[in-house]
Order: C-alpha cells, then structure tokens, then sequence
C-alpha cells in the first residue's frame, strides 16, 4: 500500500502530469489526423478535376473533329484563311504556353493591339462571330487540356506578352496562375472580356477567390453558368 506521502506526490504530481501529456497527445494525433484528412480530400479533389477534364475532352474530340471539318469547307467561303488560330498564352506558374483556337479574326502577320486596347472587332468575320457568340471557337483548347496545359475550368489565360505586363502592375495577378488556366472561369463568366489595368485588377480578384475557394460545388456552378452562357449565345 502506498504511504500518505506517496499518494499525495502521486495524485498531486504524476497524475497531473500524466493526464497533461495525455491531452496533448491526444491533440497532436487529432491535429495529425485532419491535416492527413484534408490533404486526402484536397489530393482527391485534384485527381478527379483532372480525371473529369480528360474524360470531356475525349468525349468533346469527335465533336472538334467534325466541326473542323465543316470548318475547311465554310472557311473558303465566309471566314478565307488558316483554320486554327495558335497564340502564346501564360499558364501555370507563369509559364508560356501555346493555346489553340478556331480562327475567327482576318489574320495579321503581328498581333499590334495592346494590353489596355478592346477586342478588334472589326477583324472579326461573320463565321467568326457565330464560332465566338457560341464558344466553339474554345473548342480546339481540349487539346491543350489533354497534354496538360489547361482544365476545363480555371482562369482564362491571357495573352502572354499582354500577362508579363498585368504581372507587374496589377496586385494578386501571380497568384491567379497557381492553377492550370481554364477553356471557362469564374471571372469570365460573371466580368466577361477585361481591358485594362483596372478590369484586370478586378480579374485577377475573381480568379483568386476561386483559386481559395476550389471545390465540387463551385465548379459544378462555372459548368452549369458555361452551358447557360452558350446556349443564350452569350460568348464575346
């Protein structure tokens, strides 16, 4: 049996201390165990975006197939010139890129507007405002979404000599590039076509709380506003 002494040392002592380092190993297990949960869900978030981009891009192939067909016939006659249109765009982490769309300007030998210039409309030609009003000139993007430089769904990618400038002068306009850019995004479907610094700024806001709040349910409402914009025609 334990002295007097002995128990007071043990209840007032040992057991503090033991029951202290239990809790705090408790805490540490559970801090463990969330941080290992939420690396899990956000790993598994970025594995099932990317498994998703790929299985609509090759579904959408035939589709881009079909329609570039139709397009080497249409194009001697309403929109004469090259079908793709190829253009240096800035990706993830501000790396260059080569993005792919229908063609639907008269083309240029060099691209003279600048970053704070609105969209040329007047180079754009009757077949390409129908492939612009529709989206389908975006279409030839799930190529690059296939090799890896793009999602179905992220910040628009901008004109990379037009970016190198936006990276200098406009606040959060790095950290939109944390993630692959997107064919649709959250900015483009609610500001629409941005000129400027100052819609620039705005953007890259946008872009940001995206980037902050990325998940399912987000996506699943830049899908369906993506579907409502193109069936209305909407596209600029």
């Amino acid at each position: 049996m334990l002295s007097g002494a002995k128990k007071f040392i043990l209840n007032k002592f040992i057991v503090p201390i033991l029951y202290m380092y239990k809790i705090s190993l408790i805490n540490n297990l559970w801090i463990k165990m969330r941080k290992f949960d939420n690396s899990f869900s956000t790993n598994l978030f970025w594995t099932n975006k990317r498994i998703f981009d790929i299985s609509i891009s090759i579904l959408l192939f035939p589709l881009l197939i079909a329609i570039g067909f139709s397009l080497l016939i249409l194009n001697v006659f309403f929109n004469p010139g090259a079908i793709f249109f190829i253009q240096k765009r800035m990706g993830k982490n501000c790396k260059l890129f080569y993005a792919i769309k229908f063609r639907s300007m008269e083309s240029v030998k060099k691209i003279t507007r600048e970053y704070n210039d609105p969209v040329e409309t007047n180079r754009i030609t009757p077949l390409g405002r129908i492939l612009r009003k529709s989206r389908i000139d975006e279409l030839p993007q799930i190529i690059n979404v296939l090799k890896g430089e793009m999602s179905l769904i992220g910040p628009r990618p901008d004109y990379y000599e037009h970016a190198l400038i936006f990276l200098d002068n406009v606040k959060g306009y790095r950290d939109r590039h944390a993630v692959r850019p997107g064919i649709s995004g959250l900015s483009q479907i609610r500001l629409g076509y941005a000129e400027g610094l100052e819609a620039t700024s705005k953007k890259a806001t946008v872009d940001n709380y995206y980037i902050n709040n990325i998940g399912y349910a987000i996506e699943i409402k830049i899908i369906a506003s993506t579907i409502v914009t193109i069936f209305k025609g909407l596209g600029v």
